[in-house]
């Protein structure tokens, strides 16, 4: 299994962008936890926002609480982070995760660790 990632870009502050997590063709989101991270120049990743299988959880960095929605769309086999009212700050390269097997979403999922598959990111850039 591949992530692939897309949706990034250059926007200003307000703005707002729409990243998608897709599978490698072959392979289904359908039973994964999918969580998105980020890692800004000089800093730890950070996780931003995950969603169960069933979509049933979902849970947020509070640096991002009300500003992004994480969804997921199984027809399209797809995951989104709608991200609106952009700052400077949520600069970074966005990463989006698979945790499989879990009915949940793990206690750790903002650190990173339960999940076993990884994109390639998706540069994001909001200038002031």
């Amino acid at each position: 299994l591949q992530l692939v990632e897309s949706g990034g870009g250059s926007v200003q502050t307000g703005g707002s962008l729409r990243l998608s997590c897709a599978a490698s063709p072959g392979y289904s989101l359908e039973n994964l936890a999918i969580g998105w991270f980020r890692r800004a120049p000089g800093k730890e990743r950070e996780g931003v926002a995950a969603i169960s299988r069933t979509g049933n959880s979902i849970k947020y960095a509070n640096s991002v609480e009300g500003r992004f929605t994480i969804s997921r769309d199984p027809a399209k086999n797809t995951v989104f982070l709608q991200m609106d009212n952009l700052l400077p700050e949520d600069t970074a390269v966005y990463y989006c995760g698979a945790d499989q097997g879990r009915h949940g979403l793990a206690i750790n999922w903002q650190s990173g660790r339960p999940f076993g598959f990884w994109g390639q990111g998706t540069q994001v850039t909001v200038s002031s």
